[in-house]
Parts: structure tokens; sequence; C-alpha cells
């Protein structure tokens, strides 16, 4: 059997229970060195063998799992934040389908929950913005027609960009000529819930200078947006005005 585990945004205390669990009775783990916390391998038993994904490819990656499969050991794939962002496993799991070996999904916490924690911020408020567009810069890995960061800063909705900070500039310009004024609130995240996190604010026309000053060139998460400022309109769920199925407004 093989786990894929969401490892949470990055405290090792930001893992699930049952992510924690699966980590505790692993026979063999296989975790993405490059942005796993690595304390979060001390849950791992005794004996536990432990393969570091960042100097493998997927061939090895399988090859790893279908050897403890062989020998009926139970198997750890562990991602940062949860594996349905960004995470590369689907192309895991058809490999694994192709094998006949069973596998399952356990959720983790995104860093773009973790940014939006440090941040103490919320994403939809009443009247600013009710919609999150997640995406990221065309890089190695392009970005299809029609899902470009211009097209969506049109929208002018809450945007977070994974895998983009590398190219601050450029995300700046394709924001602001979509559409963002100069003057959007804006942030930059570094290694979300780490101990090391680091947190720029500015607005979106300062944001490049910013990041680039604070040495920030990758592992970091970009957010843009009127939810990053001062104004929105209170919940109507709190509203003593409002009635619900739970109690009469007044």
């Amino acid at each position: 059997m093989v786990h894929f585990v969401g490892a949470g945004p990055g405290a090792p205390d930001l893992i699930t229970l049952r992510g924690r669990r699966l980590l505790e009775t692993a026979d063999v783990i296989i975790y993405a060195g490059s942005l796993v916390n690595p304390e979060l391998l001390s849950f791992a038993k005794e004996g536990c063998r432990i393969h570091n994904s960042a100097c493998m490819n997927l061939e090895q990656v399988i090859e790893v799992m279908k050897q403890a499969e062989a020998e009926g050991k139970t198997t750890v794939r562990l991602h940062t934040g949860d594996p349905s962002v960004y995470g590369a496993i689907r192309e895991q799991i058809d490999l694994l389908k192709r094998d006949g070996i069973s596998y399952d999904v356990c959720p983790g916490v995104s860093s773009f929950f973790g940014a939006a924690a440090s941040l103490a911020c919320e994403y939809t408020l009443p009247e600013v913005s009710q919609s999150i567009i997640i995406t990221r810069m065309s890089g190695r890995t392009t970005v299809p027609d029609g899902e470009s960061v211009r097209s969506f800063a049109a929208h002018q909705a809450t945007m977070i960009l994974f895998l983009s900070v590398g190219m601050i500039e450029d995300v700046v310009r394709e924001l602001t000529e979509g559409g963002y004024q100069p003057d959007t609130p804006a942030a930059v995240v570094y290694k979300a819930t780490w101990e090391d996190e680091k947190i720029v604010r500015a607005s979106l026309d300062e944001l490049a200078e910013k990041v680039q000053a604070a040495g920030i060139k990758k592992t970091a998460l970009i957010i843009v947006g009127k939810v990053l400022g001062d104004d929105y309109a209170l919940s109507k769920l709190y509203d003593k005005h409002f009635t619900t199925e739970y109690r009469r407004g007044v």
C-alpha cells in the first residue's frame, strides 16, 4: 500500500493527525526533500527506510514503491502542503494503477492556508472578493492558453501565485497590465509557518523591489488583492438584523 500524504505548509505540528499516524507506521518514506520540513521525519519508526525524492526521478520513485510492495511493506509518499496542488501525484498514481498497487491520499494543509494564517488575513471578504485564483507564471512547466496571469488579473479577485517569486518583476508587470491598480495591496510569504519564515508587504508597484531587497528567490507565495487592505463589509452571518436557521434578526 502506498499512502500519499500532505505534509502541511512547514511547521511539523501542522501535519494532520492521520498524516502523522501514517508516518509513524510506515516501513518506507519517500519525501520531497527540497520542500518538506525534515523535522517531520522524526515521526518515522526505527528501521524505516527513508528516501529523498529531490535526488530521484519518477522512475526511481516508482521502483522504490514497487520494491516495498513486493516485500509487503507500507510506503508513505510525503509531499509538501496538500498533494492536490502542484503535487505531481497523478503521474505516480497512474503508474501504480498500471502495476496493480493500492494507494490512497491523505490531504494536508496547503501553504496558501499557512500564508493566510501568517498574514492573519481572510481571502474572501464581503464586498471585496468572494473568489480565490490559484495559479502560477509560465516557466519550464507551461501554463495553458487562457490561463495567463494577465487574463486572470482582469477579475480583480484574490490571487495567489505559486512557483513564481523568482520572476517577481514579470509577475508585477502581468498583474498591473492585466488590471490590478499599482496601489493594490500585496504580500510575499517565504516558507510560511517555518521558523525562518519571512513576510514582505507592499503595494503592487513596490513589491518587486522589496522582495528583491529581502533576498527572496524561491519557496514563497505571492498574494495580491484588496482583501489585504482595510476596507470591507461585515458578514451577514453575524449581523444582528439577519435571520438564520438558528436565530431571529432584530
